[in-house]
C-alpha cells in the first residue's frame, strides 16, 4: 500500500490525517523522492490512462501553454516524469485499487478501503 503525496501540500496533509492505519502505508513525497517511470507505468495500468493521473490545476499547466495544446498519452507521461506538480495528488494504491486526487468522494472511498 502506497500513497504518493507532496509534503508541502496542505490538502495532502489533511487527507493523510483522515486515512486510518496510515503507518501501514509507504508514503512517498514526490518532491524529494520523484516518481519513477516504472511506478508511473504501474499507476497507469491501475488508472487506465496517464491523463487520469495528470493535474491540469498545476500552475505550470497554463504557464507552459499546455492548455492550448492537444496532449497525447505520451505527453502526459513525459510531463509527469519531468515535473512532479503534474501528478494529481494524492495518489493511493491499495492492492489493485487506485484513488486519485482530492475529490470528496475519492477521499471517502480511500478512507473506507483503508478501514477494511
Amino acid at each position: 500500500m502506497t500513497i504518493y503525496h507532496l509534503s508541502t501540500c496542505s490538502t495532502c496533509q489533511r487527507i493523510l490525517k483522515e486515512v486510518p492505519g496510515l503507518e501501514r502505508f509507504d508514503l512517498q513525497d514526490i518532491k524529494t523522492e520523484p516518481i519513477t517511470p516504472e511506478q508511473l507505468d504501474h499507476l497507469r495500468e491501475l488508472a487506465g490512462s496517464y491523463e487520469a493521473l495528470f493535474s491540469r490545476r498545476a500552475m505550470k499547466f497554463r504557464a507552459m501553454g499546455l492548455h492550448e495544446q492537444q496532449l497525447t498519452e505520451q505527453d502526459f507521461r513525459r510531463l509527469i516524469l519531468e515535473e512532479y506538480t503534474f501528478l494529481k495528488r494524492p495518489v493511493a494504491v491499495i492492492a489493485d485499487r487506485i484513488f486519485i486526487g482530492n475529490a470528496k468522494a475519492t477521499v471517502q472511498a480511500l478512507v473506507a478501503a483503508a478501514s477494511a
